[in-house]
């Protein structure tokens, strides 16, 4: 593929504007500087540098990112900044968006990519893709209050009740929890209506995921192929 076709779908810009990226010098190509367009060079393997940073080449793109609080998971962000506001431009030019959605003000482990397919099967009330949340709560947290989690509890949408996979006590005013399905605000209104309250809220895993320790807040990273395995994916 041309060097020019290359840069424009890693999100650097039109074709006109990654062409003049490579004739101002601001191009390598593993290592090499290219200031020709026009070079065709085989995708696998390939890694960018523009502007001295490098960009693996990977048709298509998905990060993990430590989300903070005051975020919100959306493209059209409506009171807050939006999670991709904290990307490089190159990625958020190709279009990625959150892998379902945290609320603005709970933290943690996110996905983002421009994979439909990827987002569809990891989404997907269906699938049952286990998420990991950890709770911290206004009151200390009652043995019948887990309990009353893992049998399940109604909320005021549906009838049906909805139940925690797991759920454990870390500590007196914190639980640990592991949901399967994805409706509005659902641990809060399911710690509530098990007769507690969420005060701040953390996903720490999704599927086999788990956020890094050295991942800091506001943070990003590619997913490596290992990651894709935990998610019982391959790369």
């Amino acid at each position: 593929m041309q060097l020019e076709r290359i840069l424009q779908k890693q999100g650097f810009g039109t074709r006109k504007e990654c062409r003049a990226l490579c004739r101002d010098g601001r191009v390598e190509v593993n290592g090499q500087s290219c200031d020709e367009p026009l070079t065709d060079f085989a995708c696998g393997g390939l890694v960018l540098t523009v502007d001295g940073v490098d960009w693996p080449y990977a048709e298509f793109a998905t990060v993990m990112l430590h989300k903070p609080a005051g975020y919100e998971c959306s493209r059209k962000p409506l009171h807050h900044p939006g999670v991709l506001s904290l990307l490089p431009p190159p990625l958020r030019q190709r279009g990625v968006q959150p892998v379902g959605r945290l609320d603005e003000d709970t933290t943690g482990l996110l996905l983002i990519t421009d994979d439909g397919q990827l987002n569809h099967r990891l989404s997907s009330g269906k699938r049952k893709v286990p998420k990991v949340y950890r709770a911290m709560t206004r009151h200390p947290v009652e043995q019948e209050q887990v309990e009353r989690l893992l049998a399940g509890v109604v909320l005021n949408d549906d009838p049906e009740p909805v139940a925690a996979v797991a759920c454990e006590i870390a500590e007196p005013r914190q639980l640990r929890l592991t949901l399967t399905s994805g409706k509005y605000h659902q641990v809060k209104r399911m710690v509530a209506a098990a007769g507690n309250r969420v005060e701040a809220l953390h996903r720490e895993a999704l599927g086999g995921l788990s956020l890094p320790d050295d991942l800091k807040p506001g943070e990003w990273r590619w997913l490596a192929a290992v990651d894709f395995e935990k998610l019982g994916m391959s790369r």
